[in-house]
């Protein structure tokens, strides 16, 4: 194996056992107490699960992991052990992935607006593949690293989305123009980067997306440049109700790809899935730490939540013991489905973070029952963009974060990295659920075909 993982690193989950019964354990031993903070479960075999479910979608395709998604130590670990590349935003992101091992072939300087200290920082540590879409950005690295691999972005148009941007990326009209002035500066440019994102709601916007990065890609060659590589980018979906998203999505990569960059015409695709990994594999818990009651018609009635991309599953504890019915209330994206219990009446509730963060309003209008100090709030689905890095500005500290993966999924990654596979009697053992987590854990067989550790 790798080296970057090992059993201390997490919890190991056997067989009967999984993350959520680890949750509702600490829960049960953390409501006889006060002392205890918000923390995240994470469930590493999720991950695990969705590495090896992209490798089979997408063949062709290797991945490099946004490190802003999710900067949380056993997700590098474990994505490394994969062997995973990491996009990373800056040097800080540089410096943590190469702190565990990660060679610099590795390491991806996705940011299409880097400072000059980091681009001398990437160069002197041997980062050399990088994007760029405008002249500044080229002129920056012609002058900071001549031996950068640059991939030139352009803009990835997915007009279905209602959350339009066109902050990054250079139009087909000025590709020329910026690749000549690379050329004039002597910088490699490799090939083509596009990035649609998670507010994409159309895969078809990947078809569009290939064939301009295609255009993209002649008009390199015929400036003499040797192009090599397509990066796709994200944008492929995170929960796990969202497989049948991904799968479409994943069909129509793969058809545009045969049709504008075949097998064999050597380029290489790469992808940064960020969401996709790690959304599911996390659940948040907090405790009710204060309580108000606010007169009718005061604001916080109005039925909204602020957090982007949805609320996520919410689950409620009491204090004293659990509720009976388990999951009291479930809103799975914006409020759209709402299960109440029975056996507790509820009323228009509003969630608050801690005072004094800009994003203190967390929801308002919610149907919850009456909530006492040291209830637990569980939150499903809460792996991207929820870690932050320590900072002494901090108001509060990063919430713990407990890892936990199954035995199997353990096994399945020992299994990826080229360990001999079982016998035929023992085979069955490997095909049962990878991830640790929740009832909808699928089961994934892991064949021989896995033993080479350069699969992806």
């Amino acid at each position: 194996m790798n080296g970057y993982l090992d059993e201390s690193d997490f919890m190991m989950v056997e067989e009967g056992f999984t993350t959520r019964d680890l949750l509702e354990n600490l829960l049960v031993e953390l409501c006889q107490t006060s002392d205890q903070g918000a923390f995240f479960m994470a469930d590493l075999g999720d991950i695990v699960k969705k590495h090896l479910r992209f490798l089979k979608a997408l063949p062709r395709v290797k991945t490099y992991f946004p490190v802003k998604c999710n900067s949380s130590r056993g997700v590098i670990q474990l994505l490394a052990e994969l062997g995973a590349g990491f996009a990373c935003a800056s040097k800080a992101e540089i410096d943590q992935v190469r702190s565990i091992g990660v060679p610099a072939d590795k390491i991806f300087y996705s940011n299409p607006c880097k400072q000059v200290a980091h681009i001398k920082y990437a160069a002197s540590h041997g980062v050399q593949l990088m994007t760029f879409d405008n002249e500044v950005e080229l002129n920056k690295v012609a002058r900071s690293h001549p031996h950068a691999r640059m991939l030139l972005g352009i803009a990835a148009d997915f007009s279905p989305s209602p959350h339009p941007s066109v902050t990054f990326g250079a139009t087909l009209m000025s590709c020329r123009h910026l690749l000549e002035t690379a050329k004039e500066q002597a910088v490699e440019v490799v090939g083509i980067s596009f990035h649609l994102g998670s507010h994409c709601l159309d895969p078809q916007a990947f078809t569009q997306s290939v064939a301009e990065a295609q255009l993209a890609f002649e008009m390199g060659t015929e400036l003499g440049y040797r192009m090599r590589i397509l990066d796709i980018g994200g944008g492929f979906p995170g929960p796990e109700d969202t497989r049948a998203r991904f799968e479409e999505t994943a069909a129509v990569i793969n058809s545009a790809l045969d049709l504008y960059f075949p097998e064999g015409c050597g380029v290489e695709v790469v992808a940064r899935p960020g969401r996709y990994y790690v959304t599911s594999a996390f659940t948040f818990a907090a405790t009710v730490t204060a309580k108000e009651e606010v007169p009718p018609g005061q604001p916080g009635s109005e039925g909204r939540w602020d957090g982007g991309m949805g609320l996520p599953s919410l689950i409620v504890y009491k204090a004293a013991q659990r509720c009976g019915a388990g999951a009291l209330i479930l809103w799975p994206l914006a409020l759209s489905l709402q299960k109440r219990c029975p056996d507790h009446p509820s009323y228009s509730s509003s969630l608050r973070g801690p005072p004094g963060h800009a994003e203190d309003r967390i929801a308002d209008g919610l149907e919850l029952p009456e909530l006492q100090v040291g209830d637990w709030l569980i939150f499903e689905g809460m792996g991207a963009y929820t870690i932050t890095p320590s900072s002494p500005l901090s108001v509060c500290p990063q919430p713990q974060i407990n890892y936990a993966m199954s035995r199997v999924a353990w096994e399945a990654v020992q299994l990826f990295q080229g360990k001999p596979p079982q016998a035929e009697e023992d085979r069955e053992s490997v095909c049962t659920p990878l991830s640790c987590g929740w009832e909808i854990a699928e089961t994934l067989c892991v064949p021989p075909v896995f033993t080479p550790t350069g699969i992806i």
